[in-house]
């Protein structure tokens, strides 16, 4: 591929990355929206016309990484491997 058509595929990447967070940003705000008003109901569903939203509250077991990094080392040396990645960007 020619350096003009990567610089081109690049610049079309990092459009769509760019239109990807405002589309993000968008969403999340319509999710607050919605939240504020389920809160503002103190209901966990609601119907709204075809759909039905569903907020609440959910607990879930964590385990504790650091705290069993820091307490326990070497327990955590025996227990963890290093692993690879690819790392993609365009700056």
């Amino acid at each position: 591929m020619p350096i003009t058509e990567m610089e081109a595929t690049a610049r079309s990447y990092r459009e769509l990355q760019d239109e990807i967070k405002k589309l993000e940003a968008e969403t999340a705000w319509l999710k607050d929206q919605l939240i504020e008003e389920m809160d503002a109901r103190q209901v966990e569903d609601l119907i709204a016309g075809e759909y039905t939203i569903h907020y609440s509250l959910m607990e879930m077991a964590r385990f504790d990484t650091m705290r069993f990094k820091a307490e326990q080392p070497d327990l955590y040396g025996q227990y963890t491997r290093l692993a690879t990645a690819c790392r993609f960007q365009i700056t």
